[in-house]
């Protein structure tokens, strides 16, 4: 059985997953965004406190408010992190970025392994499946268990609306590519860990998520882009 943690880090309210298996304990850390000493040993803790086996750290792309705490997660468990190679540019643009904000300064100094679409990945007890969802980044990616019906979607999918793709490297024609072929064809019950705000499922985004009605494109009339959420408070 997997279990899941949310802890949120860093000025933008990222959210760094905790995933592992009931029975062995082995587990992976998704988008670890500990920005500094005190919010890196509130995941260190949380990880001590549970007796839990870092085996990997999977990366949704690679924003600055995502990565923060690679490094030390890095150092501290020796384990690998994946990244898609098509962000390794937005990792160079943004570490100057993450210094001036006050984010680690040694943002995108870790090493990263690579990842492909349809890449099976087995850790923390499940098979992922590595999604390429361009769009929010060049290389962003979604990471599925079918068995466990959960989806880890970064600043991809979120609940309601989906990523901001004005930042560097964004395409929005190519994220809602990403999103309707590539997301909404999985299993509705699935539920979708985000990285900003709640969770959601497949099923419900499918239902009520205004930006993925047929033919909806922000330049249609009736459609406030703004006021729909794509400019999440603080969202990278």
């Amino acid at each position: 059985m997997l279990d899941i943690y949310t802890l949120h880090f860093n000025l933008f309210m990222e959210n760094t997953y905790v995933a592992w298996d009931e029975a062995s304990r082995k587990a992976i850390i998704v988008d670890p965004g500990c920005s500094d000493s005190e919010e890196r040993q509130k995941l260190f803790g949380f990880i001590d406190r549970e007796g839990l086996v870092p085996e990997a750290i999977f990366l949704t792309h690679g924003h600055m408010d995502h990565i923060c705490g690679v490094k030390a997660c890095q150092e501290r468990y020796s384990i690998p992190a994946y990244l898609s190679e098509a962000d390794r540019e937005v990792l160079k643009e943004h570490a100057q970025q993450g210094a001036r904000l006050g984010l680690s300064p040694e943002v995108g100094e870790f090493e990263t392994s690579p990842l492909e679409d349809g890449q099976v990945l087995s850790y923390a007890g499940t098979q992922w499946k590595v999604i390429t969802t361009p769009g929010h980044s060049p290389g962003g990616v979604c990471f599925h268990s079918e068995e466990a019906q959960v989806i880890f979607t970064g600043d991809t999918l979120f609940k309601g609306t989906i990523g901001r793709s004005d930042l560097f490297g964004g395409d929005y024609d190519q994220l809602i590519v990403s999103v309707m072929d590539k997301v909404m064809g999985i299993d509705g019950p699935t539920i979708v860990y985000p990285g900003h705000a709640e969770s959601t499922s497949i099923s419900d985004e499918r239902t009520h998520n205004p930006f993925l009605e047929p033919f909806n494109e922000p330049e249609q009339e009736g459609i406030d882009w703004d006021a729909e959420g794509i400019e999440l408070d603080g969202q990278l």
